[in-house]
């Protein structure tokens, strides 16, 4: 009986397929995956956020390159974000093309792993996916909500290249480079 219960309560979890990370309790049902720390919606009157962490994207050699122009099975998936090393940048894949998301950075500091990736990855929202990643999120009416940091230039004293956040002061996308905030609204 109880395996049937654990059985029930992981199919229930895949179905919802919503993850906390640094927190008990998702807070939006159209999030896929959220991050804790205080949000500048959810701060009940306090506009400080004490949060300081965010997610930093995988670093590769080199973004690939690929013969086909058009989004295909052989290219990422539109909205695919990496820290290439080559060009210091943080680079958004977006209809066959990659966009410079930032200005050159340095790659000063950065750990190169040494090991070979195998598999697809983690995979959020679905038990499979036609994309490969190191994180895929998959899911037809749920987002990723990025963590919340009010003017991450002043309060994460480390940064690392790749870091990506909500900046609750600007309302805006904030990456670091290595060297400088990027801003998207």
């Amino acid at each position: 009986m109880k395996q049937y219960i654990l059985l029930l309560f992981l199919a229930g979890n895949l179905l919802n397929a919503q993850v906390a990370i640094g927190k008990s309790n998702i807070t939006s049902i159209s999030s896929i995956l959220e991050f804790g720390g205080e949000t500048a919606t959810d701060s009940s009157g306090d506009t400080e956020t004490a949060n300081f962490r965010g997610i930093t994207l995988p670093t590769v050699t080199i973004s690939p390159t690929f013969t086909a122009v058009t989004p295909s099975s052989n290219n990422p998936q539109n909205g695919t974000f990496l820290f290439d090393r080559q060009m210091m940048k943080v680079r958004m894949f977006e209809n066959g093309k990659w966009i410079d998301m930032t200005d050159t950075g340095t790659v000063t500091g950065i750990i190169p792993s040494s090991g070979t990736e195998t598999g697809k990855g983690v995979i959020i929202g679905s038990s499979t996916s036609n994309a490969e990643g190191t994180l895929i999120l998959e899911s037809p009416n749920k987002a990723l909500v990025l963590p919340h940091i009010k003017d991450p230039a002043t309060k994460v004293k480390s940064p690392y290249q790749g870091m990506m956040c909500y900046d609750t002061l600007s309302n805006s996308i904030a990456i670091f480079d290595g060297l400088n905030w990027s801003y998207w609204k």
